[in-house]
């Protein structure tokens, strides 16, 4: 596991016309602050990514459909320099990813039209991200889906 990559069971509330989904409170204990909400989409077997954030603190979760999230370490500083980790969000496995600053994060769509939602900790800034391609060679990472 990367350090300072955080997994937390998110609650689903069904009944006979439809559901709740809770992905963050203010009074969670991992919630930091709010900078701003947004929803991405993916579709089937496309990539979206790498990223990283010099300052901001995600938190995802997919909400519809399925995706791999991906995530490198490159921190000098970091206990797990060097270390990938894969996670899967759907629905059926609704939980909240939160990635600090600094991670390498990406993710690639599993089914139909996915939609991710992310609660950053601070408002989109360009300057703040830093982009690479999602082959690039220097992140050992495979966007083959593994499972088990």
């Amino acid at each position: 596991m990367i350090e300072g990559v955080l997994v937390h069971p998110l609650k689903q509330i069904t009944d006979n016309r439809g559901k709740v989904m809770h992905m963050l409170r203010a009074d969670d204990p991992h919630f930091e602050k709010f900078g701003e909400i947004y929803f991405s989409t993916v579709y089937e077997s496309i990539v979206k990514g790498w990223h990283l954030h010099k300052e901001m603190t995600l938190n995802y979760a997919c909400v519809h459909g399925a995706i791999q999230l991906g995530l490198y370490d490159a921190r000098e500083d970091s206990k797990s320099k060097g270390e990938s980790q894969q996670i899967l969000l759907s629905p059926e496995n609704y939980v909240l990813v939160r990635v600090p600053p600094g991670v390498w994060n990406g993710f690639r769509g599993l089914k139909g039209e996915s939609i991710v939602a992310n609660c950053a900790t601070v408002a989109h800034d360009p300057d703040e991200i830093v982009r690479i391609p999602h082959d690039d060679p220097s992140i050992p990472y495979s966007w083959s889906p593994k499972h088990g």
